[in-house]
């Protein structure tokens, strides 16, 4: 569904790395969102993560394999998911934090040189509390997916 809105969308409301960090309070090393390349505040977000052997998890995570972590992974939706949320007037200034991670999947291995696509949509919310579908692709192929549910404080 979220493929359908994206391909039909005209028009772009995306976010630099330097806006990001106006919403996020998330900085290096684990700012893991390089860009939000379209958006509808509240309701889903796509973004970007450009992964390359400079990343500081490479140099454990493995010596002469290197492989992004996928709770890292699974952090850079959980960002994206966050812009998403964070972009709403009524939430500026807040933090948005795990409440779980639900049917973790992990389809691809990531490695330096991919481009990793973060899509977080708004699947049901109540007060400050809400579950997100969230899935990161890499050349249009899904690498992880999960259910997150998360919490506006």
């Amino acid at each position: 569904m979220l493929e359908e809105v994206l391909e039909n969308r005209t028009e772009k409301n995306g976010f630099s790395s330097e806006e990001i960090a106006q919403i996020l309070p998330h900085r290096y090393p684990f700012a893991l969102v390089d860009r939000i390349l379209d958006h509808e505040p509240g309701n889903w977000a796509v973004g970007r993560k450009c992964v390359t052997m400079n990343e500081p998890f490479f140099q454990g995570h493995f010596p002469g394999k290197p492989i992004m972590p996928g709770v890292l992974i699974i952090e850079a939706l959980a960002q994206t998911g966050a812009v998403c949320m964070l972009s709403l007037p009524e939430n500026k200034g807040k933090l948005a934090l795990f409440g779980g991670i639900k049917n973790a999947r992990f389809k691809k291995q990531v490695v330096p040189g991919d481009v990793l696509e973060l899509r977080c949509k708004l699947i049901k919310s109540k007060g400050p509390v809400g579950v997100a579908e969230a899935e990161a692709l890499v050349d249009g192929k899904t690498a992880a997916k999960t259910e997150i549910t998360f919490s506006i404080i």
